[in-house]
C-alpha cells in the first residue's frame, strides 16, 4: 500500500455548514478502535469536519480546536449507540514519544480517535486508518495565517478519503451527506447535488 492508502472518494463541500454535514455523515461509519487522521493546511476545515462527527457520534460538549491542550475527550450521551470521540491536535508533537504521552492506544479502546496533523506520527496506532486530506481555495488576500476557531461559512473545502490500514467501505455517505444536506437544508442552491469527483470504494 501506497503511503497515502487507496484513494476512497473525493467531494467538495460548498459552506463551513455542509463540511459540518459530511462530517456528520461520515460518523455512522466509525466504531471504537477507528483513527481518522486530519491533514490539510490552517483554516482548511478540519475542525470543523470534526465538529460535525461530534454531532453525529452524538457527544455531550461541543468540539472545539485542541490546540493549546493537545487531546479533548468527547463523551457520548447515554443513550448513543456509538463510541465516544477523541480530538488531538498533533501539530507540536515532535514524533512517536509525544504521541505515547497521550495514551491513544487506550483511549481507542472506547472512542474514534481524530488527530489533526497526525502524518508521519500516528499511523502505527490502529488497523483501522482512514486519512482525509481538506484543501480550501486561497483568498484574494493569499492563504489564511493565525489562529482559526471557525471557518467563515462561506468557505469551501475539498475533501479526499484515502484508507490507511483496513478495509473501508464508504459507498453510501454521499446519500448519507445528501440526506442531510435536505433537511438542514444547508446552505446550498434548491436542487443542488453532492459534487463528486471520484469514487472508488475498496472491495
Amino acid at each position: 500500500m501506497s503511503h497515502e492508502g487507496n484513494l476512497l472518494l473525493e467531494v467538495e463541500t460548498r459552506s463551513a455548514a455542509d463540511t459540518r454535514l459530511l462530517g456528520q455523515a461520515l460518523a455512522p461509519f466509525l466504531q471504537a478502535g477507528d483513527l481518522v487522521i486530519l491533514e490539510g493546511d490552517l483554516g482548511a476545515g478540519k475542525t470543523t469536519l470534526t465538529q460535525g462527527l461530534g454531532v453525529g457520534l452524538q457527544v455531550n460538549q461541543r468540539v472545539t480546536s485542541p490546540t493549546f491542550i493537545l487531546a479533548r475527550n468527547h463523551t457520548k450521551s447515554p443513550d448513543a449507540p456509538g463510541p465516544n470521540l477523541v480530538h488531538v491536535d498533533a501539530y507540536r508533537l515532535a514524533g512517536s514519544d509525544d504521541v505515547e504521552t497521550l495514551d491513544l492506544e487506550s483511549a481507542l479502546e472506547t472512542a474514534v480517535v481524530v488527530v489533526e496533523w497526525g502524518t508521519g506520527k500516528v499511523e502505527d496506532l490502529s488497523a483501522h486508518t482512514l486519512k482525509l486530506s481538506l484543501s480550501r481555495p486561497e483568498t484574494a488576500e493569499g492563504p489564511i495565517t493565525g489562529t482559526i476557531v471557525d471557518l467563515p461559512e462561506d468557505t469551501t473545502c475539498r475533501v479526499v478519503f484515502h484508507g490507511l490500514e483496513g478495509t473501508w467501505d464508504l459507498s453510501g455517505l454521499v446519500q448519507k451527506w445528501e440526506a442531510l444536506r435536505a433537511q438542514e437544508n444547508a446552505s446550498l442552491e434548491p436542487g443542488a447535488s453532492a459534487e463528486v469527483c471520484h469514487a472508488e470504494v475498496e472491495s
